[in-house]
């Protein structure tokens, strides 16, 4: 490889690092918690029952208006068979969410934890702002 092939290689290595930087937003991660947490009476005729959360969100971090998903892990017991671990997916804005799962009769929730939860733009970050 000749001198030049090289440094022109180089060059087009130091713009894209340069262009992948300039477009990547710095991230920054709501805080999610469960605030209110409910389990209902068996409903006639199928017997099924709900099980209900508020989970609080400070997305203080996080730029204006911002949404998101998050998932809630949850350890079911089952009547007639061996407990299983679930995610289900929903979806978080500030400053408050609620959510719901059917359970089958035979169904109930033995644990919950919030599992991933999707990164949004910081407040004051001004990079995806557009140009003027």
């Amino acid at each position: 490889m000749n001198r030049s092939s090289l440094f022109g290689l180089l060059a087009c290595a130091l713009v894209f690092a340069g262009i992948t930087q300039a477009s990547s937003a710095p991230l920054c991660q709501p805080s999610l918690a469960f605030k209110q947490v409910q389990f209902s009476p068996m409903q006639p005729p199928t017997l099924q029952r709900t099980w209900t959360a508020v989970v609080a969100v400070d997305a203080s971090r996080c730029a204006a208006n911002s949404r998101g998903r998050f998932e809630i892990v949850f350890t079911r017991l089952q009547e007639y068979g061996p407990d299983s671990e679930s995610r289900e997916e929903f979806m978080w804005a500030a400053p408050e969410v609620s959510v719901a799962m059917d359970l089958a009769p035979t169904e109930a929730v033995q644990d919950y934890r919030i599992g991933r939860v999707t990164q949004c733009p910081c407040a004051g970050d001004q990079s995806h702002a557009g140009a003027k």
